[in-house]
């Protein structure tokens, strides 16, 4: 039996680390705005973005097989309230040391095990290789396809234009049934062949 799908909001995952305000486009469709990026929602998102985003599985073994290599995580900054755990994270291509990948992770510290979160916590591997690893029954929600304008903070991060465009998803782990980690996950652009 597989979970009752839940949603993610995606202010709350930013607003870990960055204050949030909402906004009007020209075309009156609501924008989520902040110092990382600006936020629309899709319901489709160009290729080679789909194979990328559009599915219900891990994005480090998805940004390993399409870069042809392993990935490392780069940890920016982590905060802790009670059971929650959030980090702002990188995926950095080992070979060539390219950033493929962006992300905001929220996880529910009392969901793990004490050998995943020990794992986790020591911030060296990306957080789905250690689920993998560990042989966690987990199962990957897909919640939502963005179109993301780079703000400065992402720009820096990432190593793009401030306004250049990106695409990302927000979705949900459950571990074990439950649900457990909130991920907002922007990769890198792909250059044209």
């Amino acid at each position: 039996m597989s979970p009752k799908k839940l949603s993610i909001e995606i202010e709350h995952l930013v607003g870990q680390f960055y204050s949030v305000t909402e906004e009007a486009d020209r075309d009156s469709v609501g924008r989520l705005s902040s110092e990382l990026a600006s936020f629309e929602s899709l319901v489709v998102v160009p290729p080679p973005f789909d194979q990328l985003l559009d599915h219900n599985k891990h994005m480090t073994v998805t940004v390993e097989a399409f870069h042809g290599q392993k990935v490392d995580v780069v940890v920016h900054r982590t905060k802790r309230v009670d059971n929650w755990y959030s980090r702002e994270i990188t995926l950095v291509t080992q070979n060539d040391k390219k950033i493929v990948q962006y992300g905001i992770v929220r996880l529910n510290v009392d969901q793990l095990s004490e050998p995943v979160w020990s794992r986790i916590e020591s911030e060296t591997t990306p957080l789905g290789r250690v689920l993998i690893e560990h042989n966690v029954l987990r199962q990957v929600q897909l919640c939502g396809l963005w179109r993301v304008e780079a703000g400065p903070s992402l720009a820096s991060i990432m190593q793009v234009e401030k306004g250049d465009t990106l695409f990302g998803r927000t979705a949900l782990i459950y571990c074990d049934g439950d649900p457990a980690i909130e991920l907002l996950e922007i990769v890198a652009p792909v250059p044209a062949d």
